[in-house]
């Protein structure tokens, strides 16, 4: 493993091992300290204790492996300690600190999680193999077949390239190791932590292509797996690499918070201890102070940032029942934000994350987070798979058989396994599990039956048909989602209810369609073997697709339709905006402009068209439809060329004196509370009409808003633009762009 660092690319200190780099003044528990790599190194130097006795340098790994498992045998820690000492002994890292402290820090991240003596053992001895003249034999012979596996799996993980260039097999294999055992990779992360707290001394430009690899495959990792600690620290760092100006704001508005003389967080803390103690609920209350990526995030969400958005209140308790007494309690004696509350405990997130989300409003408008959970989801929820401990261990009263059973196993990983097995090759399987790692969030659906179905944001019916059937949901014929008749491509939202309709046939086959709305790669997988399984069948469907598209109406009436879609039309209007003998809906999604534009053809309707709305003074053309109508366009919009390009004659139109217009707008903003409510009312205060609105699936916490307007006056245009860009978390407002024909 790289030996390669010592100062730390965060400036300011960092409380304990696996915690991020600020140090709040909001009470908290007291962190343990960072470890003196200086001191470790000493005490390596000077070689293990007498034969028995726990060497020195490992007596804070100790200390921090008892806090979570006072009863655990020690004697295979000093064991490898020792092996690892030796081994190493001699070899530097490039600050010039004994080899020896890397292996050591890394151990003492995971005992600082609550990893089991198993998982320290071979962290201890995980370079041992790679590094040294230590054989995986000798590691087995000394400490038995786990630790072997484990070292065996840290060792190839090593010899992994996570860049651009990365061989997918090499990547897979990586991967299916993970899966069969979980604590491999956990030893993988806190590997890449150490590395990273100690990356000053490498060149700038690996220390960027470290912190993307970082941030592109191992941080989703750890977001899957559910070690928070380790995701949360993994992310500041790389934000640290990666956007140092956007670090340097965000620690400043950090450490100007703390120089405050309130605190409306604590304020709000001694509330609820006040009200959890006379509910006789015994609680600890604690504030979480956000990470630097997360103030980040809510600065871009909210703008202006206050007190309370520093930090969350958590609230621990010891079991379940009292997370609700807890809820019921501050919803009672607290003003909730109803708007806000989640529960994570009736239907856990798919990497084992359990806890209630809330939120309460102080008198002067500050909104404060709550968690909810008890000490063990806390555990789980910072420590993820680390903390559930040897999830290979037989239960006391099955016979030890040998066979490796994962009962734990996160969701995702237990799809992982499955469908990289029906992966038809290396590189389709890298590029899905590319996709499915920028998923970052994840819905649960319900089936009739109270089961759950777990499935990334903007997932279909066919996603969630493949999810509960595997290929035999290649008989899928229609849904019921929340008890109403849906089509395969309808998109689930968190909460829905689906029940999946199934035909007879066994010889059903699934529809090349299909993979337009499959967002899984379990369903995207499973569709494209069949298709390449059946190549007669899937050449038949390609052709009854083309001869679909080419059915419908008379040439013109398909010219029509398709330079509307290649113009990116927004949606068709109601229908009694549209002529029934106009053109398509698709092409004309607007009602006729009256008197705004003037053509010579006596009595043609005239319509502005909805892929790039020309407003005055816009340069525009004109083409005669079905009907007698006339379409106007922007001269440079697309679908001119491709009308012009096809022989469409043009027809002579002109703006009139009327000066009422109708324009798209796009505006991006960041995603944040009352946001859609607030830009609405900035645009009915300059006199805009909206005819239509279309709002995006959020990304990133991003979100994009397509209006088409009416104003009285083209005139009025940039100052309703001014309106929309001063709207708190608006970023950009800008015109709908027609497409360039190479687009």
């Amino acid at each position: 493993m790289s030996a390669e660092a010592t100062n730390s690319v965060t400036p300011g200190p960092m409380p304990g091992a696996v915690s991020g780099p600020v140090t709040p003044t909001a009470p908290r528990r007291k962190a343990r300290p960072r470890i003196d790599l200086r001191r470790l190194g000493r005490a390596a130097l000077l070689g293990p204790a007498a034969r028995g006795r726990l060497p020195d340098a490992i007596s804070h790994v100790v200390d921090a492996h008892r806090a979570h498992h006072p009863d655990a045998d020690l004697e295979p820690l000093r064991r490898a300690y020792v092996l690892a000492e030796s081994s190493h002994r001699g070899q530097m890292r490039k600050s010039g600190e004994p080899y020896i402290t890397h292996p050591l820090a890394v151990t003492l991240i995971l005992a600082e999680l609550g990893a089991e003596t198993t998982t320290l053992t071979a962290s201890l001895l995980h370079d041992t193999v790679e590094d040294t003249d230590v054989t995986l034999e000798q590691v087995g012979e000394q400490f038995g077949e786990e630790v072997r596996y484990l070292v065996d799996g840290v060792t190839k993980l090593e010899k992994v390239d996570y860049g651009a260039a990365a061989e997918p097999e090499t990547f897979r294999k990586m991967l299916v190791a993970t899966g069969n055992d979980v604590r491999v990779m956990s030893i993988k992360l806190a590997d890449r932590l150490h590395n990273m707290r100690t990356l000053g001394v490498m060149r700038p430009e690996k220390q960027e292509r470290i912190a993307k690899v970082t941030r592109d495959v191992l941080i989703p990792l750890a977001e899957r797996l559910g070690v928070q600690a380790l995701k949360t620290e993994l992310e500041d760092l790389v934000f640290a690499i990666l956007r140092p100006e956007e670090y340097a704001h965000t620690r400043e508005l950090i450490v100007r918070n703390s120089a405050r003389a309130d605190d409306p967080l604590a304020e709000v803390a001694d509330e609820v201890r006040t009200v959890l103690r006379e509910a006789d609920i015994p609680a600890e209350i604690l504030i979480r102070p956000r990470h630097f990526v997360s103030v980040h995030r809510v600065s871009r969400k909210r703008g202006r940032l206050r007190g309370s958005d520093f930090g969350r209140l958590l609230v621990l308790v010891n079991e379940d029942a009292d997370c609700y007494g807890v809820l019921g309690e501050l919803h009672t004696c607290m003003t909730p934000v109803v708007s806000e509350f989640k529960d994570f405990i009736a239907v856990p997130k798919f990497n084992l994350y359990q806890s209630l989300h809330t939120a309460v409003a102080r008198e002067d408008g500050q909104v404060v987070e709550v968690l909810i959970r008890t000490h063990q989801m806390h555990k789980v929820a910072e420590a993820g798979v680390v903390a559930l401990g040897n999830p290979y261990a037989p239960a006391p009263d099955d016979p030890a058989d040998g066979e490796r059973v994962d009962p734990t196993r996160p969701g995702w990983l237990s799809r992982l396994l499955d469908w990289q097995e029906a992966a038809p090759d290396p590189d389709h399987f890298w590029s899905t599990l590319r996709e499915d790692l920028a998923q970052d969030r994840e819905i649960t659906v319900f089936r009739p039956d109270g089961g759950t179905l777990g499935l990334p944001e903007g997932a279909t019916c066919v996603d969630a048909a493949y999810a509960q059937y595997g290929e035999d949901a290649h008989a899928c014929i229609g849904a019921r989602v929340n008890g109403r008749l849906a089509t395969l491509s309808t998109v689930l939202k968190d909460g829905d209810t689906v029940q999946l309709l199934m035909g007879q046939d066994p010889a059903s086959e699934p529809s090349r369609e299909w993979l337009e709305h499959a967002h899984t790669p379990a369903a995207r997988i499973a569709i494209q073997r069949w298709l390449a399984a059946h190549p007669a069948q899937a050449e038949a469907q390609r052709a009854e697709v083309r001869e679909d598209r080419r059915a419908p109406g008379d040439r013109q009436a398909q010219e029509d339709r398709r330079a509307g879609e290649h113009a990116g039309a927004v949606r068709p209007a109601p229908a009694d905006a549209i002529d029934p003998d106009g053109p398509a809906p698709e092409q004309a999604p607007v009602r006729p402009a009256t008197g705004n534009v003037l053509t010579d053809r006596p009595g043609a309707t005239v319509r502005l068209a909805g892929c790039c709305t020309p407003v005055r003074p816009d340069e525009i053309t004109g083409f005669a439809v079905r009907g007698g109508a006339v379409t106007v366009h922007r001269v440079e919009c697309a679908a001119v060329a491709r009308m012009k390009d096809g022989g469409r004659a043009e027809v002579d139109v002109r703006w009139g004196e009327a000066t009422e217009c109708r324009v798209t707008l796009v505006a991006e903003s960041f995603v944040r509370p009352h946001l859609l409510a607030d830009l609405t009312e900035a645009m009915a205060l300059e006199g805009a009409e909206i005819v239509s609105a279309t709002v995006e699936p959020p990304t990133q916490q991003q979100v994009r808003h397509t209006y088409t307007v009416q104003l009285p006056d083209a005139a009025h245009l940039p100052a309703l633009m001014r309106a929309m860009r001063n709207v708190a978390g608006v970023y950009d407002v800008t015109r709908a762009r027609p497409q360039t024909q190479g687009g």
